[in-house]
């Protein structure tokens, strides 16, 4: 309790001492001027016995301001404040756009700065340009599991499996997928995307690119929760998704530091990463099947298979938008061949708050569950790690 009202007392805004020591200082002038009253008096009438009349009736005066000033500032100011908010503070709030609410308050803690937007976008999981949010995307029940698998003692195939459940249907039809191996642009497409509903390849290897997109291409699987265009709820899974390859010339439209500067990032080229990005875009219709119209997404499972290098010595999954993640699994029994040095492993949460309960070099049997309860934002994650067993 007592920490609580020294929080409070700092909190109080600074005007308030100077309202007070305004208080204070027309009780010393309404003092002087009663004793002038009182010591003064005029023998005969003319304009000394004006100003002991002003006198005598502005002294009551200085002294009701000043004991009003205290009152307000002391007693009344606050008790108005928290009925104020009480009664109308969360309706203000419900009116005002998820964006408008988010850039005042952060302008007030940080300070003016064109970052901030980038901190907005991260934690309303959009622009928030819709009244109630209506085209922000937040996952309240995320799942994600990543199986190693060594393809021979230089490849391996990692598959992920990652599930969302949204807060509010996402009104969306499309579904995008940006695949890079440009270092520069995976530090940058989830702040530079906004589109509702995105995954996002990396593939550390230069020389991987081109063959392990291909080969993605032919393994990415959906599986959708969807209202239809009369507001039904259906389920549809793709045994085989059909991607359309988004031209270089269109990139601007899905990525925003095509079009303009983004913060630090200066307005980018698309010609410089045409060996090293692809943009894909599926129709969600095309899932469906039975010719129903997709007018929301309630849920989504994104399952893909991904050729990289065992010798990288690391995988890792990031939070497209927020979510919040009941659990990480990451499965690398498979990653060893016969013949291969045996590996230890080691995850390494970068969140909020995870349940990490070893910060060891482990095997890969004693990988278990990453029970993280816990809202991950754009940006978040958690990193395997993987070496040749010490001796």
């Amino acid at each position: 309790m007592t920490d609580d009202r020294a929080g409070q007392r700092a909190l109080r805004p600074r005007g308030r001492r100077s309202v007070l020591l305004v208080a204070l200082l027309l009780t010393l002038v309404a003092v002087a001027d009663l004793v002038v009253v009182l010591v003064w008096t005029p023998s005969a009438a003319g304009w000394r016995q004006a100003v002991h009349r002003l006198l005598f009736e502005l002294w009551p005066v200085l002294v009701i301001t000043a004991f009003l000033l205290t009152f307000y500032e002391t007693y009344l100011h606050t008790r108005l404040l928290r009925e104020i908010t009480r009664l109308t503070g969360p309706g203000i709030v419900e009116t005002l756009l998820p964006r408008q609410i988010m850039r005042t308050f952060l302008t007030s803690i940080y300070g003016e700065n064109d970052a901030n937007d980038e901190v907005v976008a991260g934690v309303l999981g959009g622009e928030g340009w819709l009244e109630r949010g209506g085209d922000l995307t937040i996952s309240t029940h995320t799942t994600v599991d990543y199986d190693l698998r060594a393809v021979d003692h230089e490849t391996y195939h990692l598959t992920s499996t990652t599930s969302y459940s949204f807060r509010k249907n996402v009104p969306v039809d499309q579904f995008v997928i940006f695949a890079t191996s440009n270092a520069l642009l995976r530090d940058s497409i989830i702040s530079g995307s906004r589109l509702p509903l995105i995954d996002l390849w990396f593939i550390p290897d230069a020389s991987l690119f081109q063959y392990t997109v291909e080969d993605m291409m032919q393994s990415v699987q959906l599986k959708i929760d969807y209202i239809d265009g009369h507001g039904r709820r259906r389920a549809s899974e793709s045994s085989r998704l059909r991607l359309v390859d988004v031209k270089f010339d269109q990139w601007a439209d899905y990525l925003t530091f095509f079009r303009e500067s983004m913060g630090p990032l200066p307005r980018q080229n698309p010609r410089t990463y045409m060996s090293d990005l692809r943009i894909f875009r599926c129709d969600l219709g095309d899932i469906a099947g039975d010719d129903h119209v997709v007018s929301a997404i309630e849920r989504l499972t994104v399952r893909s298979v991904m050729r990289q290098r065992i010798d990288d010595g690391y995988c890792y999954w990031v939070s497209p938008y927020p979510c919040y993640v009941e659990r990480i699994t990451m499965n690398a029994k498979e990653l060893t061949l016969d013949g291969a040095p045996a590996r230890e492993f080691r995850i390494v949460p970068f969140t909020f708050r995870s349940n990490t309960s070893s910060a060891r070099w482990l095997r890969a049997e004693e990988l278990g569950d990453l029970e993280v309860r816990s809202w991950l934002l754009p940006g978040h994650g958690v990193a395997l790690l993987w070496r040749d067993q010490l001796p």
